[in-house]
């Protein structure tokens, strides 16, 4: 099982892709798969066929999951995207900034 580094509510930027450059929130993750779902990145059309006489049919457009290793984090101090380091401090683990040290 894979440990991400980005959690759910974290603002990535996409490194690589069709979607390179672009930035957006998480908005959940799949750890066992290493693969990140972004709001606005990612999107495909999809056909949907009503299941019963109350829901619509129609096409819809969804995120997809990304791999985690195509996304940076980005720093809320200094607005870069960046590594992740982790400290240890007062026994509890913190994720800082590579680049300004500010905690992620």
């Amino acid at each position: 099982m894979n440990a991400l580094k980005i959690k759910k509510g974290d603002t990535v930027q996409v490194i690589t892709g069709k979607d390179r450059g672009r930035t957006g929130k998480v908005l959940h993750t799949v750890p066992a798969a290493g693969k990140v779902v972004i709001e606005g990145i990612n999107v495909a059309t999809k056909h949907v066929k009503p299941r019963n006489a109350q829901q619509q049919g129609g096409i819809i457009k969804q995120e997809l999951p990304l791999a985690a290793c195509k996304v940076m984090v980005v720093c809320p101090k200094c607005h870069k995207p960046t590594r992740i380091k982790t400290e240890i401090a007062d026994g509890k683990k913190t994720r800082v900034c590579k680049h300004c040290g500010g905690e992620l």
